[in-house]
Order: structure tokens, then C-alpha cells, then sequence
């Protein structure tokens, strides 16, 4: 059975540290930008039986390369710098890349950056180089409060399967029908986003 990596973040143990953010720009050698950013998540207001007031609650939100199913900036990549492999991860072929930046306008995410000081786009890979050498992404190794869990999807078996079955997670946008490859815990009240 072909494999299909991705990540189970749980929303409730990110404290919004940005280790993934720094860990990203070492293991890639990103100057400017990163693979991943963390974004707050802020409060917001509800009806209640007596008017308004502020239900006050925040968290964060790592967002990064959803490694889809179905990629969008792959398909809008002239160059077709852009590969899905068969284990799932969407690869920029830095090499084919010509700096037209079709794909950052095609990603609903925003998980796509320029590189200014190697004229190229550049994005989460899921650190293929080091799943190449059976290692888990740089990321999931700093994660302080073990936030990010990382695995096959493909085997229901495999660890974060089952904690996207145990734990509702789902994806970003999943109206778009594009089939991430990053789920997310949602926390305690349901909120993903």
C-alpha cells in the first residue's frame, strides 16, 4: 500500500512558540520567510439570553504547506516546478522554478513564499529530505509541547490516523475539496479557525 504522509496538529497543546517556525528555517536554511507561520486566533462575541457579550478566547493556528490531494499551486505552476510525489508530499523543484509566483496567488493558504535571495518560491516539503532518511520533519522533532504528530494517513492503523479518528480532527477549508494532508485537533469549544 502506497504511503501518504501528513500532520496532526493538536490546536489545544500549541502554545504559539514558533519552535516550528525556527526549526523550519534552520533545517531548510530560510533566510527570509518560513515554511510554517503561526497564526492567533482571537476571540470573538456570542448572543446570549441576556444580549451581547465577549466570549474572550484565543489560540493558535500553525499553518503551513497542506501537502493536497489535489494542489492547486502545482496546477497553476507554468513551469510545472511543481510535483506531487506518491507518498503524497508537493515538492517545488527549486531548479525549474522561474519566480512567476502563479502558485502564491493559487494557494488558499498563503503557505507559498518567495525566496528573495534565491529568486525562487519555496514552501513546506515536510523536510522529504529527512523522511527520505526515516526521520520525522524537523518541526515535529522541536515541538516543545509535542503539538505536531507526524505519519502515514494511508494506514488506519498508524498513530495519527487514529488520532484523527479519535480526536474529530479535520482540515482547513474543507470546502475546497482539495484533500489536505494536515489535520487539525480542534480545541476544547470546536474551533479549528
Amino acid at each position: 500500500m502506497a504511503k501518504r504522509y501528513g500532520l496532526v496538529i493538536d490546536l489545544e497543546r500549541c502554545i504559539g512558540c514558533h519552535t516550528c517556525t525556527i526549526a523550519c528555517k534552520l533545517e531548510n536554511g530560510i533566510e527570509n520567510g518560513s515554511g510554517i507561520r503561526v497564526e492567533t486566533v482571537g476571540g470573538a462575541h456570542r448572543d446570549t439570553p441576556g444580549g451581547w457579550r465577549p466570549r474572550l478566547r484565543m489560540h493558535f493556528l500553525p499553518v503551513l504547506c497542506m501537502h493536497c490531494d489535489k494542489p492547486p499551486c502545482r496546477d497553476a505552476c507554468p513551469p510545472g516546478a511543481i510535483v506531487k510525489r506518491d507518498n503524497g508530499l508537493v515538492v517545488i523543484l527549486e531548479a525549474d522554478c522561474n519566480g512567476c509566483e502563479a502558485c502564491l496567488r493559487a494557494c488558499p493558504h498563503g503557505a507559498l513564499f518567495m525566496d528573495g535571495g534565491k529568486g525562487v518560491v519555496r514552501k513546506c516539503d515536510l523536510c522529504a529530505h529527512r523522511i527520505e532518511d526515516g526521520l520525522a520533519p524537523f518541526c515535529v522533532v522541536c515541538c516543545e509541547t509535542e503539538a505536531v504528530s507526524f505519519g502515514d494517513l494511508a494506514d488506519p492503523s498508524s498513530p495519527v490516523s487514529r488520532l484523527i479518528r479519535e480526536r474529530g480532527a479535520a482540515v482547513l477549508k474543507p470546502e475546497l475539496g482539495l484533500g489536505p494532508a494536515v489535520y487539525y485537533i480542534p480545541t476544547r469549544d470546536g474551533r479549528i479557525s
